[in-house]
């Protein structure tokens, strides 16, 4: 008596090749764009507080010159129910370091496509944190630039935007951002 083997042949289906569509590639160089554009938002405002360039800032009051890159906003600017609690964060040290360590590590992120999702999440909470500073806004209600700056960075976020136009590809393949893909 003999044994048969019945024998199924493998099948190999090699997955279709994914044609990426016009306005697909157009809406990915799109959000790229924006997230370009906002890193460069928070790059400037970085470079200008550090160096006085003259914008919003001047040379006499940069920080490398001694200057306080929070106490002109939180000291004058803030108004509304949480004035009292940001003024008296004007101008301390720990304050100044956080919110240009802030300012420069959210614009290189957002420049260079690398750790978009902490970009998001801490480039979000200083932009609400700021909008409470400024309560209620000058122009509307509730809504003013910097809610819609953070829900942009949510945006780029859950996109990939760091994927075109950026390093965000390579990124990903890091060990480090393998094991821990929060830092995506």
């Amino acid at each position: 008596m003999t044994a048969t083997i019945e024998r199924t042949p493998a099948v190999t289906i090699a997955p279709a090749a994914h044609t990426e569509t016009t306005r697909q590639k157009a809406t990915r160089y799109v959000w790229a764009g924006l997230r370009l554009a906002l890193g460069w938002v928070f790059l400037w405002a970085f470079l200008d507080k550090m160096f006085g360039l003259g914008h919003e800032t001047p040379a006499k009051n940069a920080w490398i010159n001694g200057g306080s890159p929070t106490k002109g906003f939180l000291g004058h600017a803030v108004e509304g129910p949480f004035a009292g609690i940001y003024q008296n964060l004007a101008g301390a040290a720990w304050a100044d370091w956080l919110f240009m360590v802030g300012l420069l590590g959210i614009g290189v992120a957002l420049m260079l496509g690398i750790g978009i999702r902490v970009a998001a999440v801490a480039g979000g909470l200083l932009l609400v944190l700021m909008w409470t500073a400024v309560l209620p806004p000058a122009n509307n209600p509730f809504m003013d630039d910097h809610l819609i700056y953070a829900g942009l960075l949510a945006g780029l976020a859950l996109v990939g935007a760091g994927n075109t136009l950026g390093l965000g590809r390579a990124w990903a393949r890091l060990p480090l951002v393998q094991r821990l893909p929060w830092l995506k």
